[in-house]
């Protein structure tokens, strides 16, 4: 909030002698907020939500059958972890590229929806282990009250797990929010030739020097000081600090409820 005196004055350390809200305004428009905003969202929550999906469906499957190469399975679950993702971008990119989904959604969505998402296999290991304290004697019961498999996974699985998805989607909105490297590379690359490719509030952050500058040419002054620069940062974290705010009731009823057992 302080303005370019406040800034150089050696006086003035933590509140401004006057509020400068021009700084966020000035962060808005080199941000293109109102546009970038609904990119972020998009290439955010939908990839989180089929994260989310897909793993409750393979940590049932893992914690509840018994099926031929499980073990190999779990395996390669675990290699698709431990594989730094610069041994799997380049032929990623090229297989995107052929199928003609860079700069778009899908870059990230179909990978969640293979389960090949960012550390699915973290969210993957969640339901499983929330899947692995529901009483076996509960599945055996309603088995013999004559539910088959999906009776069982929609009436008595899904709501023990609730908090499960509720830790899975935080986790997943916050790793897919932040993740500026990947995007960069597969949904904001300038050399695929595609003016109207998504960015994401992060990417807009990186580049907001050369943005400030660019937005500003002609107009005498185009120096960023920091002010504006925090500004911008402050307005990348907020959405994710009221996605936790109004969850954090939950999130934390589910880390407590983490190891109770009937």
């Amino acid at each position: 909030f302080m303005s370019v005196d406040d800034l150089v004055n050696d006086s003035v350390h933590w509140i401004p002698t006057s509020f400068n809200f021009d700084n966020f305004k000035q962060a808005f428009e080199v941000m293109d907020f109102k546009n970038t905003i609904l990119d972020t969202l998009q290439l955010s929550v939908i990839p989180a939500a089929c994260q989310v999906v897909v793993c409750c469906l393979t940590g049932y499957a893992f914690s509840r059958y018994r099926f031929k190469g499980k073990a190999i399975g779990w395996g390669l679950l675990i290699l698709t972890f431990v594989l730094p993702s610069q041994a799997t971008m380049v032929p990623t990119y090229l297989i995107f590229k052929d199928m003609n989904i860079i700069g778009t959604v899908w870059a990230f969505v179909l990978p969640a929806v293979l389960g090949q998402g960012f550390k699915t296999t973290i969210i993957t290991l969640v339901f499983f282990l929330f899947f692995s304290q529901i009483s076996t004697s509960q599945i055996e019961a309603a088995s013999l009250d004559g539910c088959g498999h999906f009776k069982v996974f929609f009436y008595i699985a899904l709501p023990c797990v609730g908090a499960a998805f509720i830790i899975g989607f935080l986790f997943s909105l916050v790793w897919y929010w932040n993740e500026t490297y990947l995007t960069s590379m597969y949904i904001s690359n300038s050399s695929i030739g595609n003016t109207n490719s998504m960015t994401t509030l992060l990417v807009k952050l990186s580049q907001f020097e050369a943005s400030y500058k660019l937005l500003n040419e002609g107009n005498g002054d185009n120096t960023l000081n920091e002010a504006i620069r925090m500004a911008g940062t402050v307005i990348c974290i907020t959405p994710l600090l009221v996605v936790y705010f109004c969850l954090q009731k939950y999130f934390v009823q589910s880390v407590d409820m983490v190891g109770l057992k009937d």
